[in-house]
């Protein structure tokens, strides 16, 4: 039975803070790329292969803690955006990145 209590990483930069201790998750998020990549190129080839016009790509990291895993990951989509639009030849969207935790 849970006992309601909530655990957590401590946040912050400190010797027990999530930045300090989060380079599994950075491998985690590193071997996981070509996934993401591919589900974004299926998602850009679901839309005849160009952003509409005035478009926004809008992105949620809901438990993102600090640190910079999450605007690694932001970094890693809007590159990924950035080399299919180069191939296509067709406009950037703008991007829009929700973050929340606890």
């Amino acid at each position: 039975m849970a006992s309601g209590k909530l655990v957590h990483i401590n946040a912050g930069n400190g010797e027990c803070g999530y930045a300090s201790n989060s380079t599994l998750q950075r491998r985690i998020i590193e071997e996981a790329k070509p996934v993401l990549e591919d589900a974004i190129k299926k998602m850009f080839n679901n839309i005849i292969g160009e952003f509409p016009k005035s478009s926004c790509f809008n992105m949620a990291d809901l438990g993102c803690s600090s640190g910079t895993n999450t605007l690694f990951t932001v970094s890693n989509i809007i590159k990924i955006v950035q080399v299919l639009c180069h191939e296509k030849s067709c406009k950037m969207p703008e991007f829009q990145a929700y973050l929340n935790d606890l």
